[in-house]
């Protein structure tokens, strides 16, 4: 067998091996850094919130695509004097939230406002005191997203603007695992709108 014929044998095995390696190798969809972490968080049967018949054919979550527009310039109005009140969940636990402020911002020059809150700090509880909660609704629920609004994490700014990112939207747990128990998104909280980014509905919910 001349050397030229060896090599081309060679590579072709080689090929063969690579191919079926990368078949076998579990692929993750992630499109932006913040997709490939929440996918490796929900990969980790340790910390997911899936249950184990979900976990096991685990893919990546069903994001839409990045978009620019819902990434936007939003104005903080803080609201100090505002009292603690009980947030319903999905289950009998109540949590205690304030409405820190409300942020003021536009998606393709259309002006909306949304309630952002601050929890309680307990004893028992460890809460990040710069962190604020924004759950909203929107018209996408029930259809391409989850029925019951979803979630972005947002940190209390130096100044009053803040960068809000709905390519970062997230579904509460009990999206995934009805063990969970999920604050319930305030009827205040909804904008008319079709939010077309961050995570979508999970298959089976």
């Amino acid at each position: 067998m001349s050397i030229k014929k060896l090599i081309s044998n060679c590579f072709i095995v080689f090929f063969l091996m690579f191919t079926a390696c990368q078949t076998k190798k579990s692929h993750i969809n992630s499109n932006s850094e913040y997709q490939k972490n929440q996918n490796e968080f929900f990969k980790d049967a340790s910390k997911s919130p899936l249950k184990s018949k979900d976990l096991k054919d685990f893919k990546g979550l069903n994001f839409f695509s990045i978009d620019s527009s819902y990434m936007v310039k939003a104005k903080l109005f803080r609201t100090p004097n505002t009292s603690y009140f009980e947030m319903k969940t999905t289950t009998e636990r109540i949590t205690r939230e304030r409405v820190f402020g409300v942020l003021s911002f536009s998606i393709n020059n259309q002006p909306f406002e949304l309630n952002v809150y601050q929890g309680e700090s307990t004893n028992d509880e460890d809460v990040d005191a710069d962190y604020l909660f924004l759950p909203f609704l929107d018209e996408s629920n029930g259809l391409t997203t989850y029925g019951g609004g979803r979630y972005i994490d947002l940190y209390i700014p130096v100044g009053d603007t803040l960068i809000l990112d709905f390519n970062k939207a997230y579904n509460p747990f009990c999206a995934y695992n009805d063990k969970y128990s999920c604050p319930i998104v305030p009827r205040e909280n909804y904008i008319p709108l079709n939010v077309m980014a961050g995570v979508k509905s999970f298959k089976n919910y």
